[in-house]
């Protein structure tokens, strides 16, 4: 089944839902596709503002393997806040704690903390995530 957003002549907006995009085609030539609010015949395919997509690569023959997709994930992510976070190293529950409380200008920072420091940035309402460093990136700087 394949949703369309349709439109009529006199600009109503509504949805129908068919075997395929030859089956509209094919329901829109006998008449049989009409305006629900005013039943004009008249009826087109409007742009629509989202798509389902219907397969994935496995189904082209192509093997997806799912730890290589959220390895590549992690990887784009870590090279994000490597690019665009400024490294405070071993001091950052002190920089986090200073943007917190309004002492620094808020900025996006990145380091190191323990588990003691993270447990006091969670009490004291700081909000952080932790990004795991990638394997080749472990690999390469050991």
């Amino acid at each position: 089944m394949i949703a369309f957003d349709l439109k009529c002549e006199k600009g109503h907006a509504f949805e129908g839902w068919f075997e395929s995009s030859h089956s509209f085609d094919t329901q829109k030539e006998k008449g049989l596709v009409t305006c629900p609010v005013c039943n004009s015949a008249s009826v087109s395919k409007a742009l629509s503002r989202f798509g389902i997509v219907k397969s994935n690569g496995a189904a082209k023959g192509v093997a997806i393997d799912p730890q290589a997709v959220v390895d590549n994930i992690s990887k784009k992510i870590y090279d994000f806040v490597e690019k665009n976070f400024d490294d405070v190293g071993a001091d950052f529950t002190k920089e986090a704690l200073k943007i917190h409380y309004g002492v620094s200008e808020p900025r996006n920072i990145k380091g190191v903390s323990s588990k003691e420091e993270e447990k006091l940035l969670r009490e004291e309402g700081v909000d952080f995530i932790k990004v795991p460093i990638p394997a080749e990136k472990n690999d390469t700087d050991a």
